[in-house]
């Protein structure tokens, strides 16, 4: 490895915390990085992951992210690297389409780093979180609906549903309830309204989790699209990898990281049956999976960035097998669209 040269970010003196990645060694050496090697950094957020690989000589990274504020804020990286690191604003559910748009057939490693970044969660007009008081927004790329709307149109129904299955919160009737009744009266379209709401129905000990943690997640995860973009950029990864390239993705809670290992479970399988059941024909494997059991945080990173806690990576390495033509969705847990929850009356 190769020390790199200005490839650093500023430091944001008394402005948002600089987003700090999470298992990046790990996650970069699982990519096994060469000189020459074409890498794939699917969510640049503030540039940890692509940094690290161009440390290597030679390396050249294409790097997207959905969100516009970290496209501008990468513009120092791009113009230190020597014309190594291209940027795009984008979703990496197209992340195969981005690579050949810029000139590139098949790529050697793609990374992952799943879910909302420290940057937008620290930004209180981006509406991300209740520490902050904002517009109730929680959009990635600034386009679409919000979760204020959302909120204002969802039947009381499809909000608990949509609350209990993404947000994986057991009160999820009780706050669907208390914001059908709550925004009766008024609009919610501040976090620190919503959080409140849901403050009142879900009541929570010293040192558990915040009450509304659960609900804004459930709606950042549903604005997004998010476990869809997940399942859509495993698939898309499978179709740009060369033989031998690495697929890495960290993931910081139970349904990103499900989707993530039905979906390496299942490429990696390759027969099946038993003495009492005939053998089942496969295709042929797409990858070899190169994690038993998903790589942790040790105690000093999770001391360093509490972020770290709840992460865990999953590796694996594509074979010479053709992609399939699977559809993404199955992997997916079953939830109102958000067209259906906007439609919810």
């Amino acid at each position: 490895m190769m020390p790199g040269r200005g490839l650093g970010v500023p430091e944001v003196a008394g402005g948002l915390a600089r987003h700090i990645p999470v298992l990046v060694r790990p996650a970069v050496d699982f990519l096994t990085v060469r000189d020459g090697g074409i890498y794939l950094d699917g969510t640049f957020g503030a540039g940890g992951y692509s940094r690290l690989i161009l440390d290597t000589s030679g390396t050249r990274v294409i790097a997207i992210d959905r969100d516009p504020a970290a496209i501008a804020a990468g513009a120092a990286m791009v113009a230190a690297s020597g014309g190594r690191l291209t940027l795009a604003q984008g979703r990496f559910s197209e992340l195969d389409a981005v690579a050949q748009a810029h000139g590139f057939a098949s790529v050697d490693g793609v990374v992952l780093d799943v879910g909302v970044s420290s940057m937008q969660l620290d930004d209180p007009a981006r509406g991300f979180s209740f520490r902050h008081d904002g517009p109730l927004d929680m959009r990635m790329g600034g386009e679409g609906p919000s979760a204020a709307d959302v909120i204002a149109h969802a039947s009381e129904r499809d909000l608990a549903f949509v609350i209990a299955t993404l947000g994986e919160e057991r009160h999820a009737r009780a706050v669907a309830r208390a914001i059908v009744r709550v925004r009766a009266e008024a609009p919610l379209r501040t976090t620190a309204a919503l959080a409140e709401v849901v403050a009142r129905v879900v009541r929570s000990r010293p040192g558990d989790i915040h009450p509304a943690t659960r609900t804004f997640q459930a709606l950042r995860i549903l604005v997004n699209d998010e476990l869809g973009e997940l399942a859509e950029a495993l698939a898309a990864a499978e179709r740009i990898l060369k033989p031998g390239g690495r697929l890495v993705v960290v993931a910081f809670h139970s349904l990103e990281d499900r989707i993530v290992k039905t979906f390496l479970t299942d490429r990696s399988r390759t027969g099946g049956g038993s003495r009492h059941q005939p053998e089942v024909v496969r295709p042929s494997p797409t990858f070899q999976v190169l994690t038993r059991r998903p790589v942790t945080a040790d105690d000093a990173e999770i001391a360093a960035n509490p972020r770290a806690r709840s992460a865990k990576l999953r590796a694996a390495e594509r074979t010479e097998a053709a992609p399939r033509a699977d559809n993404a969705a199955a992997l997916l847990p079953r939830a109102p669209s958000l067209d259906d929850m906007l439609r919810g009356g």
